[in-house]
Parts: C-alpha cells; sequence; structure tokens
C-alpha cells in the first residue's frame, strides 16, 4: 500500500502506530478496528482520495464530520507539508482522535470540537475555519446537498471538496448539483475508485470553489440536514 500511495517508511510506522492505538481504544467509534481490516476500509480508503490533483496540493485540508478520524488522519500522514483540521461536534470522538494524533505522533493534524457550521461561521483571524481551506474532505453518510452546504463556506478560493460515496444516485448528484450551484461550488467530476482489491461501488464525488459563497451561509447548525438545498 505504501508504494501504491507514494508513502514514505516514515509514514508507513505512523499508520502502524494509529491503527495499533484504535485496536486498543475502549471507545473506538467504528465497527472496524482491528489493524488489517482497519488498513484497508479506513486507511486505503481515505489515501483514494490523492487521486485529485488538487488535494495533493493542499496546505490547509478539513475533515468535517470526521468520526473516528479518517478520513483526515490517512491524508495527514500523506501529507506532511499540509495542515488538517478534523471538525468532529461530539467530544468524545474528537478525544479519540487526539488519542491517536499521539500515538502516530502526526504533529500536523489536529482535532476541533465543533459544529461545521459554527467553525465555518467564524472567520481564521477569531479562531474559526471560514474561507480558510484549500481542501475539504467528507466521508460520512449525508447527502451530497448537505455536505456542499457543509463544505462551501470553509473553502477558500479555487478550494476543491471531496465527498466519499457508494453506487452512484442520479437523483441526489442532481440535487448536490443544483445545491452546489447556490453555493459557488461546482462539479468537478466523479471518480470511481478501488482503494483495495475487491472494492465495489466506491466514488469520489469533486467539486470546485469556483465564485464566494453568498452571505447567510452557512446557515445554523442543522438545517442543512432539516432543509436541503437543491
Amino acid at each position: 500500500m505504501c508504494e501504491r500511495f507514494g508513502l514514505s517508511a516514515g509514514s508507513a510506522e505512523q499508520i502502524r502506530l494509529m491503527l495499533e492505538a484504535l485496536a486498543a481504544e475502549p471507545d473506538p467509534h467504528t465497527t472496524v478496528s482491528e489493524p488489517e481490516a482497519a488498513l484497508q476500509a479506513h486507511v486505503a480508503d481515505s489515501l483514494s482520495a490523492l487521486e485529485v490533483k488538487h488535494l495533493a496540493r493542499a496546505r490547509r485540508v478539513a475533515d468535517v464530520g470526521a468520526g473516528a478520524g479518517f478520513p483526515g488522519l490517512a491524508v495527514a500522514v500523506a501529507l506532511p507539508g499540509a495542515r488538517v483540521d478534523l471538525i468532529e461536534s461530539a467530544g468524545r470522538k474528537t478525544a479519540v482522535i487526539e488519542r491517536l494524533i499521539r500515538a502516530g505522533k502526526i504533529d500536523n493534524a489536529r482535532a476541533v470540537t465543533a459544529r461545521a457550521e459554527e467553525w465555518a461561521a467564524t472567520p481564521p483571524a477569531l479562531g474559526g475555519g471560514g474561507q480558510a481551506y484549500d481542501a475539504v474532505l467528507a466521508r460520512a453518510v449525508a447527502a451530497l446537498a448537505v455536505l456542499v452546504e457543509y463544505a462551501a463556506p470553509l473553502l477558500g478560493a479555487n478550494g476543491v471538496f471531496v465527498a466519499w460515496k457508494g453506487a452512484r444516485d442520479g437523483e441526489e448528484e442532481e440535487r448536490g448539483a443544483r445545491a452546489a450551484a447556490q453555493l459557488g461550488l461546482e462539479p468537478g467530476g466523479v471518480l470511481r475508485v478501488e482503494p483495495f482489491a475487491g472494492a465495489r461501488e466506491r466514488h469520489l464525488h469533486v467539486f470546485r470553489k469556483i465564485a464566494p459563497t453568498p452571505p447567510g451561509y452557512p446557515r445554523r447548525p442543522g438545517m442543512a440536514a432539516k432543509r436541503p438545498l437543491g
């Protein structure tokens, strides 16, 4: 896997340490925590996003709804020159992420306990993440129309949003494209990826920031999911 994704020996060691810590974690927030399985299900799946060239060049990256820490932790290891913020509203989950960061000695990642909407509504000068990122990632379970609203206010000009999805859904993609158009994003293509042998129906949906996100976004927490655009 290291050769495929261009990881150094040091990066491979960080991943090993991180996955050992995940396996020992009493509160992992994932059903896949055994190292060999997690290497494929979490790490390889996360690193498949490196096929998006803009991500490989990003210097500030946000993982929205980071959950157990993926894709953010794996991307931070693969891109040591980038700063990666793992944004998660549940303090129990960010506590786990912090433990994995320490175990893997991942100095360029940090956990942020916040709702994505609140973090995006706060400018960097005040300690937040509004328009601060070159790339935003989401491997969370939410519709594209919801995810683009989380991502758009976080992205700076020409930034890229990457969303992990399974089997393609034409209606969801159309709604996502309509929502994106309202938020200053445009669809940048859908990549079919096979992060490990036997992986099926895995797609990366890419959106690009082409215009400023209009005033009024992000809406208050919960509105994107309750009343999706598109």
